[in-house]
């Protein structure tokens, strides 16, 4: 991703979605342009035209947090946007390739003690680096993936499998993890795989460009979903990310939860089940 290209970029779409409400229309009251001219920005966040003009351009790399607060105020940007500004244009991770080795033992053995929670560990590019056994009975055979696509937007994207399981929906789906990949681009720029994997996908996925495009930012944190499973039928379940601070390189564990004595709770322990006399 390039920086400078994706801060003008995205300071172009907030802009263009903002109501010019209050503000001048011109001579004849029409306006020829979507959202706030660049010279209205500027006058409501309070910075000149040419500071802003320079930063929109990708070329206001010391423009203090103070204007950048105001900007995001201007442009009503949401906590995650906010966050999203500040990282593009004064990043506080510079980290380089990371060689990702196995996970360590403890996390290993965490994820296997999780015997009715569907749980996986994900690299800072949201790649699937373990799993336990309910993950994989529930949303497919991680083992069976080629360790480079075995990324979660590589299912989302390119698997028949996870659509179908997802359903109606995928869409919502899809629209978050391009978010959230998004704000990981932003918040590890130095981190060429992440790079690399969004150009792959973008190339071969039309649906994963158009959304790329929409510039989107989300944080994902915590999240319900509802799965059409080939073999058990409805499952509602409840996620969480937890971030490992132990572990830096990695972007968190993603656990999975039904309701107690739910039907989908049922569900969970018949695969469970299952998976113990397959083995």
């Amino acid at each position: 991703m390039d920086r400078d290209l994706e801060l003008s970029e995205f300071l172009k779409s907030r802009r263009a979605r903002v109501r010019p409400e209050g503000l001048p229309y011109g001579s004849n009251g029409t306006r020829r342009v979507r959202g706030l001219r660049r010279e209205e920005l500027a006058l409501l966040a309070g910075v000149s035209v040419a500071h802003y003009t320079r930063l929109e351009q990708g070329r206001g790399r010391h423009v203090s947090a103070e204007v950048l607060d105001a900007i995001a105020d201007a442009l009503r940007l949401s906590t995650d946007e906010r966050s999203y500004l500040h990282a593009l244009v004064r990043p506080a991770h510079r980290c380089q390739d990371v060689t990702q080795g196995p996970v360590r033992p403890g996390l290993r053995r965490l994820l296997d003690s999780m015997v009715l929670t569907p749980a996986f560990v994900l690299g800072r590019h949201a790649n699937v680096l373990a799993w336990n056994t309910l993950a994989a009975a529930v949303f497919g055979d991680f083992g069976a993936i080629p360790e480079e696509r075995r990324t979660i937007a590589h299912l989302i994207f390119t698997d028949p499998g996870i659509r179908r399981l997802h359903g109606e929906r995928w869409e919502w789906l899809a629209r978050e993890h391009v978010a959230q990949l998004r704000l990981l681009a932003a918040r590890y720029p130095k981190y060429r795989q992440i790079r690399q994997h969004i150009r792959g996908l973008a190339a071969e996925s039309p649906e994963f460009a158009r959304l790329w495009e929409e510039h989107a930012v989300a944080a994902a944190t915590h999240r319900d979903y509802v799965l059409d499973h080939p073999v058990v039928g409805e499952l509602r379940l409840s996620a969480e990310i937890v971030t490992l601070p132990g572990d830096p390189e990695l972007q968190g564990m993603d656990l999975f939860a039904a309701e107690p004595g739910s039907e989908s709770e049922r569900r969970l322990r018949t695969l469970a089940a299952r998976d113990q006399r397959a083995t």
